[in-house]
């Protein structure tokens, strides 16, 4: 008898069992605030005045807190009251986050802000860390089109409008103007999987210097959300015209020869130096 491979079966079906053990305590936990959250508007008089609040928050947190602890504190009466206004139409997209989730995102205004941070945690499976840097990085500011950003359903698809940020971010140790492009490149492709996170969702790296007929591209990459390539150039000077026109050959040739039928057209991005910000 494998006395070894035994004790390995019942440590790893131990694990298993805690995880989904966890997975029913925080959705059993997000049920239970929804429903706090939809009793305090109620009591309050309903959605108009929930969203204003009152003094009735307050006395029951005070309550709360003392027989429960600190988690029915103010702030987090008001998130509840939050969770439940914000998906009480039916949308069930919070089920697959975590109440930490949940919390750096509720208090976040406007609505779309908080509709893009909660969308981008169900595409990319942030972490609560990498969702706080996110935040912090103001992603949701450097996004070109940023209004009415609505929440995510199985029915709906993302469209590059909903990815790409001005200014993209590219931490580097390097002074800007001492580095060019073959370093920004290399660069780029040491840090990939921060890069790609940075673009946004659903991009898959093809390879760096593709040749395209006698023509080489910077960077490639295919983009699973929106089914179609991602070609980029990087520039380390100002924008110019010829830039387009180069980036739109490099377009032409892969939708004409690399492009298959249920693919969408590819899409292009010049990443340049702007005002001497990287």
């Amino acid at each position: 008898m494998n006395y070894l491979k035994n004790i390995k079966e019942l440590i790893e079906n131990d694990i298993v069992l805690r995880k989904k053990n966890r997975i029913y305590e925080e959705n059993h936990r997000l049920n239970t605030y929804f429903e706090i959250g939809r009793l305090i508007v109620n009591a309050q008089g309903g959605e108009r005045r929930a969203k204003y609040g009152n003094g009735l928050i307050k006395e029951w947190s005070n309550i709360l807190t003392k027989e429960y602890g600190k988690g029915y504190d103010i702030s987090n009466l008001k998130r509840m009251r939050q969770l439940y206004l914000v998906f009480q139409k039916g949308a069930t997209v919070w089920h697959q986050l975590t109440w930490s989730h949940l919390k750096c995102v509720l208090s976040l205004n406007p609505i779309s802000k908080m509709n893009y941070y909660i969308n981008l945690c169900i595409k990319q499976n942030l972490s609560v860390r990498n969702l706080e840097e996110k935040i912090k990085n103001g992603e949701y500011e450097r996004l070109e089109y940023k209004e009415n950003i609505e929440l995510i359903d199985e029915k709906q698809e993302l469209t590059i409008k909903d990815m790409i940020k001005k200014p993209i971010l590219i931490k580097t140790d390097k002074r800007v103007d001492k580095l060019s492009e073959k370093a920004l490149k290399r660069f780029i492709l040491e840090k990939i999987e921060e890069f790609l996170i940075e673009l946004g969702v659903g991009f898959a790296f093809i390879g760096s210097e593709y040749k395209l007929w006698n023509y080489r591209c910077d960077l490639l990459f295919f983009n699973t959300e929106l089914t179609c390539y991602t070609v980029i150039e990087l520039k380390i000077r100002k924008l110019k015209p010829s830039d387009i026109g180069q980036i739109k050959y490099y377009m032409n040739y892969i939708d004409k020869n690399m492009k298959k039928d249920y693919m969408n057209k590819t899409i292009g991005i010049i990443l340049c130096r702007e005002d001497n910000e990287k």
